[in-house]
């Protein structure tokens, strides 16, 4: 309750006149300068995640090497980096760059189907994750301090509710109806936690929390599932549109 009413405490202040326009910059200035290199470090071991699992995929459209064996190597070594004291900083960057190649590698098959079907869908849906990704982060970096932190409650109910769904269709078949709710409420889901997690780090940084390649791997496993859902929706709209037109050059 106490985060419902901050939330729409802070929605009125909005509305009042451009109070908030300036308080949010404001706020952004007002980061430590030890909190602003924690940023910066962290959206840079981000970005270097991204190009290692870009390679990834692009070992598996040589190599064919995608699957269930990369999936659980991937998470073998995000279990390993997290048993790691912080302060063996390269190993643990190693560590996320090779779960990161691995993740790659995992979605490599879907990569794939994309530059099958067209790859201006794959370029598509990388940009429009950057964009929702860069959008949020910044909405979570200028908002208040704790302003957002209620999503997490939220977020996770709503993954609670999409993994029971996923057991109901396993077990009892899944309707095409179920799988559009689980891709655009999964998709809805994950924006959330960028947004809770981007607030998550920067509270953590100002409580002495620096551990950047952890929270590298936080966002990072954010973006994939935002990209990942972002790329289901384009085929799947990709492929209805094909069908319609051949329908229409059968009639």
């Amino acid at each position: 309750m106490e985060g419902y009413s901050s939330y729409f405490q802070s929605s009125t202040a909005a509305g009042n006149g451009n109070q908030w326009g300036y308080d949010t910059f404001k706020n952004f200035r007002h980061f430590s300068p030890i909190v602003q290199s924690h940023l910066q470090k962290v959206y840079l071991t981000l970005c270097f995640a991204l190009v290692a699992s870009a390679a990834g995929s692009y070992l598996h459209i040589l190599l064919n090497i995608g699957g269930l064996l990369t999936t659980l190597a991937c998470l073998g070594c995000m279990t390993w980096l997290l048993s790691i004291s912080p302060h063996e900083e390269r190993k643990r960057t190693g560590l996320l760059m090779a779960a990161a190649v691995f993740e790659g590698a995992s979605i490599g098959p879907l990569v794939q189907l994309a530059v099958a079907v067209d790859p201006s869908i794959l370029v598509s849906a990388f940009v429009g994750c950057a964009i929702a990704f860069g959008c949020f982060s910044a909405a979570a970096m200028l908002a208040r301090r704790q302003e957002y932190l209620w999503l997490g409650a939220l977020c996770s109910s709503g993954l609670s509710m999409l993994f029971w769904l996923q057991i109901a269709s396993s077990l009892f078949g899944g309707l095409t109806s179920t799988f559009k709710f689980e891709l655009y409420f999964g998709l809805l889901v994950f924006v959330g936690y960028i947004v809770f997690d981007t607030q998550m780090i920067i509270e953590k940084a100002h409580q002495g929390d620096l551990d950047h390649v952890k929270h590298a791997l936080t966002l990072f496993t954010d973006f994939i599932a935002v990209f990942v859902r972002i790329l289901i929706i384009l085929l799947k709209n990709s492929t209805e549109k094909e069908e319609e037109r051949k329908k229409k050059r059968r009639n």
